[in-house]
C-alpha cells in the first residue's frame, strides 16, 4: 500500500504547482547554491514515510532551484548509519539527510557513539509526519481506550500489543501508555511495522501502537478499531477517532516526525533560505493532498523554532531511552 501512495505521489503534478509567486526575486537575490546535484539521504529503505516526505520535499526543491535533488536510500541501524554518511561530509548544502525522531533522537540516545544529534548536524526544517494509533483488532470486544484498559487489566497474563520493535517510537509510545495507565500488557517485539500490522490483522496479537499511516487502510476496511490517536487534534480523515489528550493523557501527544538536515556549520543564510522553501513546499496543495493521503501532520516553522522542538525531543525521549537499555 505504501509502495502505491508512494508511486502516485511521484507521478502527482506537484511540479508547477507549488505557487511560487513572489518566491523568483528571492531565488534572483540570493546565493549561486547550488551548481550541481544535491543528495538527499533517506536512511531508511525505500516505502516508509521518510522515504514519501523525502520524494515530497526533492520535487518542490528541484523545481525551485532548477537543479537535481536525487534521493539515496541508505538504510541501517535505526537510521544511524545514513546519517553518519552526511555528518561527516563538507558542510556546502550538496549532502543532505531526512533526519527525524527515530534516527536524531532514539537512535543516538540508545548508541552514544552513534554522533550527537544538535553538535554534528544543522537543522533546517521540519517537513512532519504521521501520529500513532492505538489499534485492536476488529474481533476484540472493546470500542474505547477504556474499555481496553478494563479488558486487559481481567485478563490473568495481560493483552500482548505489539509494535515496529524496542526503541521504535511506537514502543516509547506504548511503554508510556503502560505506565501512566498501569495497564496489564505484555510488549512484543517485531523488527518493522509490516510483521506487527500482519500479525494484528491476523489476530495473532490484539494491540498494536503503531504509526496512523501504517494502520489506516485496515481501520478503513474494518479490520482494525482505532481507539485513539497521539495527533494534536482529531484527523479530518478518522473524525470519530479521539486524541490521547482528549482522554486525559495529555503527554502522549507526538507524532512521528521527519525532517530534513545537513552537516554542522551549513551557512547561515543557505539554511534560512531553504527552510522558506521548504515551508512553502509542504503548504502548497499539491503536497497537502498527498500528505493527507498517509495521514501525515505538517508544520510551518521557521530555523529558530524547529531547532527548540528538536532540542526539546531530545530532553522528551533520550531519558527514558537510556533508562530502557538500562534494563535490558
Amino acid at each position: 500500500m505504501r509502495r502505491r501512495q508512494l508511486l502516485e505521489f511521484s507521478a502527482a503534478p506537484l511540479l508547477g504547482a507549488l505557487g511560487w509567486t513572489g518566491m523568483e526575486d528571492a531565488q534572483a537575490q540570493g546565493s549561486d547554491w547550488p551548481q550541481r546535484a544535491v543528495k538527499v539521504v533517506v536512511p531508511y529503505s525505500p516505502g516508509g514515510s521518510a522515504d514519501t516526505l523525502g520524494r515530497t520535499v526533492t520535487l518542490g526543491l528541484s523545481e525551485y532551484f532548477k537543479q537535481p535533488f536525487v534521493i539515496d536510500n541508505k538504510g541501517g541501524a535505526g537510521g544511524i548509519i545514513g546519517s553518519q554518511f552526511v555528518a561527516n561530509s563538507a558542510p556546502d548544502g550538496y549532502n543532505l539527510v531526512v533526519s527525524g525522531i527515530g534516527s536524531h533522537v532514539i537512535a543516538p540516545a540508545g548508541n552514544a557513539k552513534a554522533f550527537d544529534p544538535m553538535k554534528d548536524f544543522t537543522h533546517i526544517a521540519i517537513l512532519g509526519g504521521p501520529p500513532l494509533v492505538l489499534a485492536i483488532n476488529a474481533q476484540l470486544p472493546v470500542n474505547d481506550v477504556k474499555g481496553f484498559i478494563e479488558y486487559a487489566n481481567k485478563m490473568p497474563n495481560g493483552v500482548s500489543w505489539g509494535s515496529p520493535g524496542k526503541g521504535t517510537h511506537g514502543y516509547l509510545i506504548g511503554e508510556e501508555f503502560q505506565r501512566m495507565t498501569k495497564v496489564n500488557m505484555v510488549h512484543v517485539g517485531y523488527k518493522g511495522a509490516s510483521p506487527a500490522m500482519a500479525d494484528l490483522v491476523a489476530g495473532q496479537i490484539p494491540a498494536s501502537f503503531t504509526t496512523l499511516s501504517t494502520a489506516s487502510v485496515h481501520i478503513q476496511a474494518g479490520r482494525l478499531k482505532a481507539l485513539a490517536v497521539s495527533s494534536s487534534k482529531r484527523l479530518k480523515d478518522f473524525p470519530h477517532v479521539p486524541t490521547f489528550a482528549e482522554l486525559g493523557f495529555p503527554k502522549l501527544t507526538s507524532v512521528t516526525w521527519f525532517s530534513l538536515s545537513g552537516p554542522a556549520g551549513m551557512p547561515a543564510a543557505l539554511v534560512t533560505k531553504l527552510n522558506a522553501v521548504v515551508r512553502q513546499i509542504m503548504k502548497s496543495p499539491a503536497a497537502q493532498e498527498q500528505l493527507n493521503k498517509s495521514s501525515m501532520e505538517t508544520f510551518d516553522w521557521d530555523v529558530p523554532k524547529f531547532n527548540q522542538f528538536f532540542m526539546e525531543e531530545i530532553k522528551r525521549w533520550a531519558p527514558m531511552v537510556s533508562a530502557l537499555k538500562d534494563e535490558e
